[in-house]
C-alpha cells in the first residue's frame, strides 16, 4: 500500500515537472532567437519568435497526425500480423 502512494507521488511530479508554463517556453523562445542574433525589440527579432511558435505547433500537429512506430498502437507490420 505504501509502495503503491510512493510511486503514485513519484509519477505525478514527474508529470507535473515535465510541463513548460507560457512564460517558460517564451523565454526559451528569446533565448533561441538571441543565439540566432536577432535583437530584443526588433521586426526580425519577432519574426524569428513567430517562426519558432509556429514550428512548434507544426510539430505537434504532425505528432498527432501520423502514428508512432512503435509501442503497442503500432499500425505497421509486426508481430501482430504474422
Amino acid at each position: 500500500m505504501r509502495i503503491k502512494r510512493m510511486i503514485a507521488v513519484t509519477a505525478m511530479a514527474l508529470l507535473v515537472g515535465a510541463c513548460a508554463t507560457t512564460a517558460e517556453l517564451r523565454a526559451r523562445d528569446e533565448g533561441r532567437c538571441r543565439n540566432y542574433g536577432f535583437r530584443k525589440g526588433t521586426d526580425a527579432f519577432s519574426k524569428c519568435l513567430l517562426a519558432v511558435d509556429l514550428n512548434r505547433d507544426a510539430d505537434r500537429r504532425a505528432s498527432l497526425a501520423y502514428p508512432r512506430y512503435w509501442g503497442p498502437d503500432y499500425g505497421g507490420f509486426g508481430w501482430r500480423y504474422w
